[in-house]
């Protein structure tokens, strides 16, 4: 992703810049690896909820997966297809739940017996007839953050495999409910596929398992949680989705009339984006130096959150003259918000930095703007696009 430094001029940094050219072509990657085949993606709109984010992602063709209520409000404003609309989430409200059924999205993917409960209570009340999915949990270790790590044993997310049973039995029975699938989602930032099979043969498992009982699925909903490269972002601006697809298509036992479903967030938008700051300060301390930048933990919340890295680059120091190397030094990179966790890297080797150069901190068009707050009132950044 080239850096236009003019960009910056005039313009309030920080400030989040979306190059379209790139996200095009994750999108045409996508669309080209499932072709012909019974995969249907649903974009993750939690990942990224601008609108021309959204809409970009709409014309392209792909589903949404939404979290709440007001996600899936957003995604039939941005263009996507209530048909192609999916709501997990592990606290839906009455109000989310009507407004789902009212909305006549594909299916909800249910996480627990006691919401299986109310909808059918809501659905019967007020004569809708939705479909269902259940959210299993797979007790498969992702090995990624535990705060990304979703499908264990005793995760708040999904029905444990020990109450699978009771919950398919339930749902079949319910009065106003229509069963049509199972859906898992194992965790996040995933780069290795040895989950992603494991999954898959867990899954062959289960159908079989019910299939013997006289349960057919029609939907299999894999979840999503393929990564990215956040190292070296301009070397692989598109993930492995070839390998990703060729796992689940090489693994899945797939049964006639089945269709394959997943959800696929970060991997979609997360190269497309960057944070764009100002140095504020140079300061130096005793054995340290850090670069303090306008950007904060408020704008991009990963780092701090879940210990994530970013790369960081100093965009107003020429790089393309591969001969005359700059000179560089080792800092610490932090933010401007009062906490001691507003820190975007420690012993950086950066381009000798002085205040007013511009930064970028990259693969940042996932789990920033949408997780961004207004911490020690400070603004939420503006929206660059370069097309």
């Amino acid at each position: 992703m080239n850096i236009d430094l003019s960009l910056a001029e005039g313009l309030k940094t920080p400030f989040y810049l979306y190059d379209v050219s790139i996200l095009n072509r994750t999108l045409q990657e996508i669309n080209k690896c499932i072709a012909g085949k019974p995969i249907k993606v649903h974009y993750a709109v939690k990942a990224n909820c601008n609108p021309r984010i959204l809409s970009l992602i709409a014309e392209a063709g792909l589903g949404a997966d939404c979290v709440s209520g007001r996600e899936v409000s957003a995604a039939i404003k941005a263009g996507f297809n209530p048909d192609d609309i999916c709501y997990a989430g592990v606290g839906k409200t009455d109000r989310e739940l009507i407004l789902a059924m009212k909305s006549g999205i594909a299916y909800l993917n249910v996480e627990s017996i006691e919401e299986l409960e109310v909808l059918d209570n809501l659905a019967l009340e007020f004569g809708y007839r939705p479909n269902i999915c259940l959210r299993v949990n797979p007790n498969i270790d992702a090995h990624t953050h535990q705060y990304i790590t979703t499908g264990l044993q005793e995760n708040k997310f999904g029905i444990n495999l020990a109450m699978l049973d009771e919950a398919v039995e339930l749902a079949r029975n319910a009065k106003s409910l229509n069963l049509i699938g199972l859906h898992f989602h194992i965790g996040s930032q995933i780069t290795d596929m040895t989950p992603f099979a494991l999954l898959c043969n867990k899954v062959n498992e289960l159908v079989d398992y019910f299939q013997k009982k006289g349960v057919n699925f029609r939907v299999i909903n894999v979840g999503g949680g393929l990564g990215i490269d956040y190292d070296d972002p301009d070397a692989n601006p598109i993930p492995d989705f070839k390998n990703y697809f060729d796992t689940l298509l090489k693994n899945l036992k797939i049964h006639e009339g089945q269709e394959i479903h997943c959800e696929l967030g970060r991997a979609v938008v997360a190269q497309c984006g960057s944070l764009i700051s100002r140095v504020t300060f140079v300061k130096k301390g005793v054995n340290r130096k850090f670069i303090i930048l306008d950007a904060g933990m408020n704008d991009l919340i990963r780092p701090a959150l879940y210990g994530a890295h970013h790369k960081i680059q100093n965009v107003s120091v020429d790089l393309s003259d591969s001969e005359s190397k700059p000179a560089t030094d080792i800092y610490d990179v932090a933010g401007p918000i009062c906490e001691s966790s507003d820190v975007f890297g420690k012993d950086e080797e950066l381009p000798v930095t002085v205040r007013g150069d511009i930064f970028a901190l990259r693969s940042a068009g996932a789990y920033a703007e949408c997780m961004a707050s207004t911490y020690n009132i400070r603004p939420i950044p503006e929206t660059i696009f370069v097309d």
